[in-house]
């Protein structure tokens, strides 16, 4: 398991690796849909990982409670696929500007959050019953299905998007 100070600087490297390729893009294409070869845009796609880290920040306060993250309930009734386009959905009518400066804060939240935690809390079971999405402790379940590498899934789409739209360097 990765320990907290290392995902805290995944978290950062891989952030400004966005950032960077989102700033190579004039303004226009930051809002132009067509990220891997579907109806997203950068905007939609940075309004996305924000989201995650969002669901990410619920489960940790959720688990301080003892009691099963909210993402996990909402996978009861709903599909990831789903979840993912209500979240794009509920950004769409926001400036990119809007979403960049919500994405920030909420990236920041994160950091300050897992920063914030004992690494025996990192290391010990999400809730006392053990029992978590994965079975996992809480280290476990932000490194294997949170936010940590989520920017880095989504850079081969956002290289190539980039490629296609971006300003020469």
């Amino acid at each position: 398991m990765i320990p907290r100070v290392e995902a805290i600087a995944i978290l950062e490297d891989q952030r400004a690796v966005t950032l960077e390729l989102l700033a190579r893009l004039p303004a226009r294409a930051r809002t132009t849909p067509g990220l891997g070869g579907g109806e997203w845009s950068p905007k939609d796609l940075l309004g996305h990982l924000e989201s995650w880290e969002r669901h990410a920040l619920d489960a940790l306060a959720a688990w301080a409670r003892d009691e099963p993250a909210p993402i996990d309930r909402a996978f009861r009734t709903m599909s990831l696929d789903e979840v993912n386009r209500r979240e794009v959905e509920r950004k769409a009518g926001r400036s990119f500007r809007a979403v960049a400066a919500s994405a920030e804060r909420t990236h920041g939240e994160l950091l300050d959050a897992i920063a914030a935690l004992e690494d025996d809390r990192w290391e010990r079971p999400a809730t006392s019953r053990g029992r978590s999405p994965l079975g996992r402790r809480v280290g476990q379940i932000l490194v294997g299905s949170g936010p940590f590498g989520h920017d880095a899934a989504h850079r081969r789409s956002l290289e190539r998007f980039v490629q296609e739209h971006g300003r020469a360097r």
